[in-house]
């Protein structure tokens, strides 16, 4: 390698390297300055999209041994109210469980809760299996009962997934407008009290809330596994099984309703709240599960090229969030080469233009340091400013392991490319902590 071409990899590095704090510099400012502005624009566009509002509500639970945590799912779920004049029901889908699960339904006594039992073979095909037994018997009701598919949506919590008493009457709002068929709303971690889960309300609570209100301007907005509110009507479109195999079976119904001209709205004005994964290994179990899922859902690049219904700006957003687990494994081997590169340069006394001498490496190292330190940093800050209900010591804690976080994803992301190469699929589901039990609503 010459001189010439050492300096252009180098620079190359480096670009690549800055362009992540820059992006986060642009999302910020997207999150802070234009959310209150365009949350005005969707809901003035809702309200003047027609009247298509929900009328009945079914919260569908879907629960593979969930014991320690259905009770709290189903009370909380039976709290939620929607505007005057709708009907709110919970459908858990009890997927097989060989735990306390099903006494722990049982001795739930309540007019609004149904309970859909299933057995060996057809149960533990997948969550998506499971879901769409919850929809083809939701809308077996709806045809029996005369319903307008159109005025009846389905939630989906998770098993660990508790809405906020609002979460109803927001998506009843947005969906006033005929041409939405979806709405993600936002997503928060409960046990933020441990450092693992306050890094991971960061990411959802600050990070992942600005992506998707930048989705929510491009109309690019993805489908989430927790706190998603679907169209009967619009379900109908994709036949008999919505959701898929596939291991972000959210992700892939998101794409697909995208693909048929569907508009999916996001809202942080009302979230449900989720356990975090505060074990290591299985943290690095589930990210690897999500990011293989994200590899998959690689297969729709060809008819998101080619649809008529994807705009340019919308499509460049959908190429970067499928493409990102194969550019971040990239660039990082590209990144721990040039290191390697260099410092073996060094040990031999031939050093690389680009890293000439032991200082310049120092030097490299600490601008590796400052730049994935930088976001997090930056995103607690905008977590403190929106959200406001955690002391800002800990977010900085958070924001300091936030570095230590990415590289798990890294080591997810490389175990995911060699399941996905040796077509491995098989996941075991994540497990839960006990909580205090919420108290289950009167019958009326």
């Amino acid at each position: 390698m010459t001189a010439s071409d050492s300096w252009l990899v180098a620079i190359a590095g480096y670009s690549v390297l800055l362009a992540w704090p820059l992006s986060t510099v642009i999302l910020v400012w997207f999150a802070v300055r234009y959310h209150g502005t365009h949350r005005a624009a969707v809901v003035n566009r809702a309200v003047a999209g027609g009247d298509a509002r929900p009328e009945h509500f079914w919260i569908i639970v879907p629960a593979l041994n969930e014991e320690a945590v259905v009770g709290n799912t189903v009370a909380s779920a039976l709290n939620l109210r929607g505007p005057s004049g709708t009907l709110s029901r919970v459908l858990v889908v009890d997927d097989g469980s060989d735990d306390r699960t099903p006494e722990v339904l049982a001795a739930i006594d309540h007019p609004r809760l149904h309970i859909m039992r299933r057995e060996l073979p057809e149960a533990r095909q997948g969550k998506g299996e499971a879901l769409n037994a919850a929809y083809r018997y939701i809308a077996e009701r709806t045809t029996e009962a005369g319903v307008s598919p159109e005025r009846v949506v389905l939630g989906i919590i998770d098993g660990d997934g508790q809405g906020s008493e609002n979460i109803l009457v927001e998506v009843s709002r947005l969906m006033r407008d005929t041409r939405v068929g979806a709405v993600q709303v936002q997503v928060r971690i409960r046990n933020r009290n441990k450092l693992l889960g306050a890094v991971q309300d960061l990411e959802f609570g600050a990070i992942v809330d600005a992506c998707q209100n930048m989705r929510d301007a491009l109309d690019t907005v993805g489908l989430g596994g927790n706190g998603q509110f679907s169209r009967l009507s619009t379900l109908l479109t994709l036949g008999t099984a919505p959701w898929s195999s596939c291991l972000v079976e959210d992700l892939e119904l998101g794409l697909r309703m995208h693909l048929g001209g569907v508009a999916i709205r996001y809202t942080s004005r009302s979230s449900v709240t989720q356990q975090a994964v505060v074990d290591i290994r299985r943290l690095t179990r589930q990210r690897t599960r999500w990011a293989q899922g994200n590899m998959q859902c690689a297969r729709y690049l060809g008819r998101l090229f080619s649809s008529p219904r994807i705009a340019r700006t919308a499509l460049v957003e959908m190429l970067h969030y499928l493409l990102s687990p194969w550019a971040n494994a990239m660039v990082t081997v590209m990144l721990a080469a040039m290191t390697i590169a260099g410092a073996a340069g060094l040990l031999i006394g031939h050093p690389v233009p680009f890293l000439p001498t032991w200082a310049a490496l120092a030097e490299s190292a600490v601008i590796w340091v400052a730049v994935t330190t930088f976001p997090g940093i930056l995103w607690a800050l905008v977590h403190r400013h929106k959200r406001g209900d955690e002391a800002m010591p800990r977010m900085l804690t958070a924001a300091l392991a936030y570095p230590a976080f990415l590289i798990l994803g890294l080591a997810a992301t490389y175990r995911a490319l060699g399941r996905q190469a040796s077509g491995r699929q098989a996941w075991a589901k994540t497990e839960r902590l006990a909580e205090e039990p919420l108290l289950v609503p009167a019958s009326a």
